[in-house]
Order: C-alpha cells, then sequence, then structure tokens
C-alpha cells in the first residue's frame, strides 16, 4: 500500500494556489513564507513532480499541479463545509438536492416556501438539471427525478401518482365548437413535449379513439413552455397534471375531453444511495414531501369532481434511460 504524503502539505499547496503567491497565503495561514516553501518542496519531492514553474516571485501551476489544485480545493472545501455546519444549531441542516426543471419551478418550487418555514435554518440548495446525478462524484444527496423508477443500486421511493391529459384553455375550446373526441383532435392544433414519457400516439391507443390524431404541431423542449403556449389559446397539450395543476385550478387551462380517461401512472420518484437515508436531512424532506403529496391527491379529487372526469392506470414502458423534463 502507498503512503499518503504529509497532509499539510496539500494544505499549503491549496492555500498557495488559491491565493496566487507564498506571502498572501503566508498571511492568510498565519505561519512563515518559508515554512510554507518547505512543506511545499516536501510535497514535491513525496509525489515526484513539479506543482509550480517559478520565474522570479511569481508562480504558475504546472500542469501536474492544476489537476492536484482542483482535487486538493474540492476536498478542503467540503471539510471546511462540514466544519461550518458542525457549529451550527442542533435544528441547523444542509441538504443538497437535484430536481428535474420543469417538476422544480412547477410543483415543488410553488409548495417550498412550506418547508421552509417548518425549517427555517435550513441551508437548502436545489440544482434543477436535466441530468442524472453521480452520487459518487457530486454534493447531491437526494434527486427528485421524473421517470421510471428501474435505477438499479439506488433507493427508489416513488412519490406520488402522476396523470395525463390533453388541456387547452377555455377560450381555444369554445373555438372550436362541439364535436365527437376525434373530431376535435382532428381539428385542433396538438402541442407536444418530446420528453414526456406519454406521447399523444401512446394516449390515443391507450384511450381507445377510433382515429390516432396527426403528429404535433408544435414541440416544446420543455412542459412549462408547451403549457404557457396552451393557456396563450394556441392549442392542445398532452402534459402532466401535477405540473398543470395551479393552471387548471385558476381555470386558465381545462380538461380538453373530460369524457376520456386520465392515464394515471407513478412518474415523480425520489432516489438516493440508500447509505443516505440515514441522514436526518435526508429523511425529513422526505417526510415532508410525502404530506404534499398527499395534498396534491386531494387536489386531484377536486379537480375530477368539478369536471366529471375518472382515470385508468397506465403501465410505463421500462426505457434504459429515462426521459428528462
Amino acid at each position: 500500500m502507498s503512503r499518503i504524503p504529509n497532509l499539510n502539505g496539500f494544505l499549503y499547496f491549496e492555500t498557495v494556489a488559491r491565493c496566487g503567491t507564498i506571502s498572501r497565503a503566508s498571511q492568510e495561514m498565519g505561519v512563515s513564507a518559508s515554512a510554507i516553501s518547505q512543506q511545499i518542496k516536501l510535497l514535491e519531492q513525496q509525489l515526484g513532480t513539479k506543482l509550480f514553474r517559478r520565474e522570479g516571485r511569481s508562480l504558475s501551476l504546472t500542469q501536474e499541479g492544476e489537476q492536484l489544485f482542483q482535487t486538493a480545493n474540492t476536498a478542503l472545501r467540503m471539510l471546511r463545509d462540514a466544519h461550518r455546519h458542525f457549529g451550527q444549531s442542533q435544528d441547523s441542516y444542509q441538504l443538497n438536492m437535484r430536481v428535474t426543471p420543469s417538476f422544480g419551478a412547477r410543483w415543488l418550487g410553488p409548495r417550498l416556501s412550506d418547508f421552509v418555514t417548518r425549517h427555517p435554518n435550513w441551508d437548502l440548495r436545489i440544482d434543477a438539471a436535466p441530468d442524472p446525478t453521480d452520487f459518487d462524484r457530486e454534493m447531491v444527496e437526494l434527486e427528485l427525478r421524473y421517470g421510471t423508477g428501474n435505477w438499479p443500486g439506488y433507493h427508489n421511493e416513488p412519490i406520488f401518482e402522476d396523470r395525463v391529459l390533453p388541456m387547452c384553455s377555455p377560450a381555444y375550446l369554445a373555438a372550436l365548437g362541439p364535436g365527437d373526441p376525434a373530431d376535435l383532435l382532428a381539428r385542433a392544433r396538438l402541442i407536444g413535449t418530446p420528453r414526456a414519457m406519454v406521447q399523444w400516439g401512446t394516449w390515443a391507443q391507450t384511450s381507445d379513439l377510433p382515429h390516432q390524431p396527426a403528429e404535433p404541431l408544435i414541440l416544446m423542449d420543455r412542459s412549462t413552455m408547451a403549457l404557457q403556449l396552451a393557456v396563450d389559446g394556441v392549442g392542445v397539450v398532452l402534459d402532466s397534471m401535477a405540473l398543470a395543476m395551479q393552471e387548471l385550478t385558476a381555470g386558465q387551462l381545462v380538461p380538453f375531453l373530460p369524457a376520456v380517461p386520465v392515464l394515471k401512472y407513478t412518474a415523480y420518484w425520489a432516489i438516493c444511495p440508500p447509505r443516505y437515508l440515514k441522514r436526518r436531512a435526508v429523511q425529513e424532506f422526505l417526510d415532508w414531501i410525502t404530506d404534499q403529496a398527499t395534498r396534491f391527491e386531494s387536489e386531484v379529487g377536486d379537480l375530477y369532481a368539478r369536471y366529471a372526469m375518472r382515470e385508468v392506470a397506465f403501465t410505463l414502458p421500462q426505457v434504459s434511460r429515462s426521459p428528462t423534463r
């Protein structure tokens, strides 16, 4: 087993590389410049490579030095963060999360004020990004992901069951006039989101419509943009009830075909390495979001009653990599 170099050397090296000069590093650390120079020289000897190019009094990192600085800076920043949080009150925690963008903006975001009110001392950091988390390399403890739930090696916990239905503005529906579902679909301008797991063709087949709808005339990369087009009266969007709940509740969007059953399936999941479940911050957030999901189910029930809607269970096809939205 190879011997680990003197850890003090990494600390001195990172400080010099970050400050730019030995004199500034000496002031920050409260040690002499000669002590810093000796530590860096010893580290270079132990590693068998030069970390700095010295040109008079100026220093610049070598290629090897640059690589070591990136690693040392990340590791020391994590240690400093841990030390800072140990000094906070017992009820203070930090939770680093990642969420898919549309879900974060449209479902989670409006509910976060409740969480912050309950946990005013928490340091909550949320990254809204479409890419799945690499928990071994990133400082993320919990991810709220859109997909099928087939992520081996991780704790996969369903948050709630989502519903998919076609929606449009009241004015757009009124302008189309009366007609049966197939006729209305033939005359409507369809809006699609290619990242969604349920597309117009799949929806029509599952709904047993006699004729397949045409391909969407408008494809938007994100659900947020597609829903806004529908609110603006551009056409009919097939999307998630969870993402459109605010507009549906306010009457800005209405079910396009309320007689056709809504497709229900589990699409939003909380995932993390099993070891992270032992962290109190993770557990408390999971408890909170479970409570929010229960409230969401009540909102869905109210909407169904308003439009005399019903739902059917839908099984999503298993895919190797879930889409993002």
